[in-house]
């Protein structure tokens, strides 16, 4: 991938690579666009972190986190029931923010669901150092319920 120079325009050209990239699911080949180090942030409530439903809502702070979430996120859906719809990508510099919808299956309870987002990102040097999502967390919780 080739990174050009001007700001914005790398941190668009790095946002619409890591999507092409999740959309394709190699968490491996994800987590080469997050910095070593990195800050992670989902909105849940603190008391919802890292459950047994869902482990992969949590903070994280390195690359290899990365790596684990989109690993345990896979691990936790039906496999091809997954669509993101992506409405805008808003560049500002740096910063980016991701508008859009995602549709999911729980694998363990077998309910689909569709959540609302907002994913804010930071570029710097190429490389992701923020990653803070904003989500309908009470659509992911009620699919995983038992």
């Amino acid at each position: 991938m080739s990174i050009p120079t001007d700001r914005a325009t790398t941190t668009r050209a790095v946002v619409e690579e890591l999507l092409r990239r999740m959309g394709a699911g190699d968490p491996e080949r994800i987590a080469e666009l997050y910095a070593e180090r990195g800050d992670w942030k989902l909105s849940w409530p603190q008391d919802e972190h890292g459950r047994a439903e869902t482990p992969w809502i949590r903070h994280r702070s390195t690359r290899a986190d990365a790596a684990a979430h989109y690993r345990e996120l896979g691990a936790h859906h039906v496999p091809g029931s997954a669509a993101t719809e992506i409405e805008r990508i808003l560049v500002d510099g740096g910063d980016a923010v991701v508008l859009g919808e995602i549709r999911q299956t729980a694998r363990e309870t077998g309910r689909a669901y569709r959540a609302r987002f907002a994913l804010h990102l930071t570029v710097e040097d190429g490389l992701v150092v923020r990653h803070h999502v904003y989500e309908d967390s009470l659509a992911v919780a009620r699919a995983f319920e038992a």
